[in-house]
């Protein structure tokens, strides 16, 4: 990694240098034992927790968060556990403005929920079990997004350590992110006038390009998901008796798949789920395909094995970095990421099974609208059905997509001299494949806002899948260049 550069601070502006030096002493003293003992609490988001109250385990790191906020004695700084009955809580804090022209605010936000445990953890690593080890604290949850609130309040400190004039802040922390934020828009309606006037939103639940450099998030793309059942047996039948017969639940669900995807190459088929690709953003990936070129691919973890002699890997829809970055980003795609009615192998007799169903994850483009897309991609999936089948898809919901609104000429400044200070590079650009909820809702209800979407999900971090890694350096680095942002907003 550069060192930050030395230079001449003028007056009100934030010194890189000592910003930074604060900052790491607070994340080796203490912010790393806290999220530490953040990653040990299974609090899994409702969706994969269902009994979440009765557990406790989001009202203990809710607790523990607030707890360790209050314990920074930040200068006139507010804090409140806000409860709405049978929604997951929120943390709200508020600072007020040391910057006297200031009339607007900033809004940080991030989320304590987590996904659940997955398998395939290496063997001295687990989900609720931290490592810290060559800089990187593995365990479920600290990198997406636990560390956020503590990243927040840190840069805070930072601008008050060397009373650096700022707007006035807020904080927004919710439990239900990992879930849809399901729960988030009855909390931004009770708190609408508390929010103020946001000019800026500081996000720290996105990712990284790579660790050389800050990245601003340009769009994120929409998700549906649901469960893809058919049923064609009441119970499970001799296969010898009843193959050849009785249609497989499984071939019929391949069926109706095809009408969805294209399996030979993935493409989704109904028109209605892509969109034009605006043209700035296509400028954005051409620029940042030059700086990763095929370290946008080559990051992930692929299979192989020995064929001939030679070592074999498998290989992705596309080499072409430009292409890879819009796959990803702006081309909707389909993954199973469940699977029920299946028994385990080992006690997989001769019996043609009764049902076979899918959990299925739909992303799709950022200008895509979600309830849309739920609608017809539940009509497509269940109307006519093959051999009569009873087919059903019960959505759980989706959430529409992102584009970042026009950065005007002082945030981006603001960003490209927070790399440059902290990583001795420009900012750089970057779409992410993965969904955040809130960013279309604060990009409607504040459309004049700016959007600082970052985070530390960088190459092989693997949120949501096994040996999930929060990177400690750079979530040093991105917390003081939040810091150098917030100081630098008109």
């Amino acid at each position: 990694m550069n060192a930050p550069l030395h230079r001449e601070i003028p007056a009100g502006i934030l010194n890189a240098d000592a910003a930074l030096s604060q900052v790491n002493a607070q994340w080796d003293g203490d912010i790393v034992k806290q999220i530490s003992d953040y990653i040990t609490i299974p609090c899994k988001s409702p969706t994969f927790d269902k009994d979440w109250a009765s557990h406790g385990y989001i009202d203990t790191v809710m607790r523990n968060a607030a707890s360790w906020v209050e314990a920074q004695k930040v200068e006139r700084l507010t804090l409140e556990v806000v409860r709405l009955e049978g929604r997951t809580p929120v943390l709200f804090f508020e600072v007020p403005a040391t910057k006297s022209d200031s009339t607007e605010t900033v809004l940080m936000y991030g989320h304590l929920d987590k996904q659940p445990e997955f398998n395939g953890w290496r063997s001295d690593l687990g989900p609720w079990t931290p490592k810290y080890e060559d800089g990187k604290l593995f365990g479920r949850g600290g990198a997406d997004d636990g560390y956020a609130v503590y990243a927040s309040i840190a840069a805070i400190q930072a601008l008050k350590a060397q009373n650096v004039p700022h707007p006035r802040i807020v904080g927004l922390v919710e439990t239900c992110e990992e879930s849809g934020s399901y729960d988030l828009l009855p909390y931004v309606d009770a708190l609408r006038q508390r929010l103020g006037d946001v000019g800026l939103v500081v996000c720290l639940d996105s990712g990284a390009g790579n660790y050389d450099q800050l990245w601003l998030t340009t769009s994120l793309r929409g998700n549906a998901a649901g469960v893809l059942k058919v049923e064609i047996l009441t119970e499970g039948v001799h296969s010898g008796d009843a193959s050849g017969l009785v249609p497989s639940s499984f071939r019929i669900l391949r069926q109706v798949l095809d009408r969805l995807e294209d399996s030979k190459t993935g493409r989704l088929l109904p028109q209605s789920l892509h969109c034009e690709i605006p043209a700035d953003r296509l400028l954005q990936a051409k620029a940042t395909a030059k700086i990763l070129g095929d370290e946008i691919y080559k990051r992930f973890p692929w299979a192989h094995y020995d064929c001939e002699g030679a070592n074999t890997f498998a290989l992705p829809t596309t080499t072409d970095p430009v292409e890879a970055l819009l796959n990803r980003t702006w081309r909707p795609t389909l993954s199973v990421t469940g699977a029920e009615g299946f028994p385990a192998l080992q006690d997989a007799g001769n019996v043609l099974r009764p049902y076979t169903a899918f959990k299925l994850s739909l992303r799709f483009p950022p200008l895509i609208d979600a309830s849309a897309a739920v609608q017809e991609l539940k009509t497509l999936l269940e109307d006519n059905a093959p051999y009569q089948a009873k087919v059903t898809f019960e959505s759980n919901g989706g959430a529409t997509g992102w584009n970042a609104p026009s950065t005007v000429p002082w945030f981006e400044n603001a960003l490209n001299d927070a790399s440059q200070s902290f990583f001795g590079a420009p900012c750089g650009t970057i779409g992410q494949g993965g969904t955040i909820p809130l960013m279309n809702m604060l990009s409607k209800g504040f459309p004049k806002a700016q959007m600082m979407v970052c985070g530390v999900l960088g190459p092989r971090s693997n949120a949501h899948g096994p040996n999930e890694f929060l990177h400690v350096p750079y979530a040093k680095k991105l917390t003081a260049a939040v810091a150098a942002v917030i100081a630098k907003m008109p």
